[in-house]
């Protein structure tokens, strides 16, 4: 008999986008670095302090940007109940993360776990899928058809330099009036508030991957007012830069 959950940790260089699919209920959290996750159309950042919570037997694709460690954690399913969704990223409360920590001492192996171990493992999943019904707000824009999802490659390529609109439809083979209808249609939004959204979302990268000061954070993703890059971020994560900096080591 295999063990009904178990826990392991791993480091990874920068890698491309990778198809992940496991047998067991995958909880996934990103240590230092920040990772890219897809599904169904969707897709999401996991920074430090959040997690991912993936259903068994159902794809995911992962790219990892910048240098990442990541702590995982499998269910046996017929250890817990499924997620309620097939993929979802959520913030990690401080008793969730001390028992991801405390059950990081059991690795995979044949033999059961002990009752104590059992009964950490049970208490994790009962708390994360608690959390998991609140997803986090940190979600990064997705496209159906190509000229969207190449128009979204292009402007986050070029998130720190001044773009206009006309020069990303005209890349893309589209009006601008067309595109902008594909956006609202296909993204939710409007490529100007994409932009903004995306350019949040690779600060929340940078925020992860080292100590560099917030104003050269806002620089780089195309901010040349920190009050205005603050605002921007906390419109979206409710927290300043430097709050949610913090969140990362607590």
């Amino acid at each position: 008999m295999t063990r009904e959950a178990f826990a392991f940790t791993r480091s990874f260089g920068p890698t491309g986008p990778t198809e992940l699919v496991v047998d067991r209920h995958y909880l996934l959290c990103a240590s230092t670095g920040a990772l890219r996750l897809e599904a169904e159309g969707q897709r999401w950042l996991l920074p430090p302090a959040r997690a991912a919570l993936l259903r068994a037997g159902r794809p995911a694709t992962i790219a990892i940007p910048q240098p990442a460690k990541t702590a995982s954690v499998l269910f046996h399913v017929d250890f817990v109940p499924p997620p309620q969704q097939h993929l979802t990223v959520f913030d990690l409360d401080p008793l969730a993360r001390a028992l991801a920590s405390e059950c990081g001492t059991w690795q995979e192996a044949e033999e059961p776990l002990p009752p104590y171990a059992r009964a950490i493992f049970a208490a994790l999943a009962a708390v994360t899928w608690r959390l998991a019904e609140r997803p986090s707000p940190v979600v990064m824009p997705a496209g159906r058809s190509a000229e969207v999802r190449t128009a979204l490659q292009l402007t986050e390529e070029r998130l720190g330099d001044e773009m206009r609109f006309e020069e990303v439809a005209a890349a893309v083979g589209l009006v601008p009036r067309s595109l902008a209808r594909r956006f609202e249609a296909e993204v939710g939004m409007t490529w100007r508030a994409t932009l903004r959204r995306m350019r949040v979302l690779r600060a929340v990268e940078l925020l992860a991957a080292d100590d560099a000061p917030i104003t050269t954070i806002a620089h780089e993703v195309g901010y040349g007012s920190l009050s205005a890059f603050n605002a921007a971020f906390r419109e979206l994560t409710a927290v300043t830069p430097s709050g949610y900096r913090a969140t990362f080591t607590r």
